[in-house]
């Protein structure tokens, strides 16, 4: 696929896992990436993997004036965004909703929703004022599900298939296309080091055992590669699972 030769894709949370599978494969297919990730180690370590066409950025999506930041030296380095992926995202502690903590609530959405709200609304007025672009989002099966997560990343997911659905209405009169995929159990470290809450995590438990087989980063880079291409032109407003069939269950 060499679609996307001189594009300009900003990915989110691509200092590890799906993220990092991403920007390797929109680096592969010609285009040059912005690697973004709170972790500035994780961001440079990525782009130094791809080589020339990457460049490093941390950041706190969940931070307004971090995200100016970052939009502002994407279009500086690049002129341009061709294609943004919303990619980051935390995990939640699998608390059922009567056992969540408001602190847990909050950093859940903040990251994940509001983190997600945030880079899409610093991005679309520069893709207004070319002409268009091509946003791609990573929600869950959580966003689908009831009971895939605890209440806090599923309310947040649920909030990210909205947010999909909505800017795809909005703009698609504006050449603005907004996806969304639905990673099933993947091969990434977002709950590397989590404590989950147990009533939370054995409640869940048979409908995450559902999804038993684990995909590779690469398998969810290839569906975010599809959506974004001009193969998918007239894909808009779609929330597409990549779960080997989980959610057909």
């Amino acid at each position: 696929m060499s679609a996307f030769d001189n594009k300009s894709c900003l990915i989110t949370g691509a200092g590890s896992g799906i993220g990092r599978a991403i920007a390797v494969a929109f680096a592969k297919a010609g285009a040059r990436v912005v690697v973004c990730d709170v972790n500035e180690e994780s961001a440079r370590r990525t782009a130094a993997g791809i080589g020339d066409a990457a460049l490093a950025v941390t950041a706190d999506i969940g931070d307004e004036a971090a995200v100016t930041a970052l939009v502002e030296t994407a279009i500086d380095a690049h002129g341009r965004i061709d294609v943004l992926c919303n990619n980051a995202g935390i995990m939640d502690t699998m608390a059922l909703p009567a056992d969540i903590t408001l602190a847990e609530w909050e950093r859940v959405l903040r990251v994940n929703l509001t983190g997600t709200f945030l880079v899409t609304h610093a991005v679309l007025p520069h893709m207004l004022s070319q002409g268009g672009g091509t946003i791609v989002n990573t929600a869950s099966e959580a966003g689908i599900r009831g009971g895939a997560a605890g209440a806090a990343y599923t309310a947040s997911k649920h909030g990210v298939v909205g947010l999909t659905k909505s800017v795809a209405w909005a703009y698609a009169k504006d050449g603005i296309r907004c996806n969304a995929i639905l990673p099933g159990p993947t091969m990434t470290g977002i709950a590397n080091g989590a404590t989950f809450d147990p009533t939370g995590a054995a409640r869940l438990g048979p409908v995450l055992a559902l999804g038993e087989r684990l995909a590779q980063p690469e398998q969810m880079a290839d569906a975010v590669l599809f959506l974004a291409s001009d193969a998918a032109s007239f894909v808009n407003g779609a929330i597409v699972p990549v779960d080997g069939g989980w959610s057909a269950a």
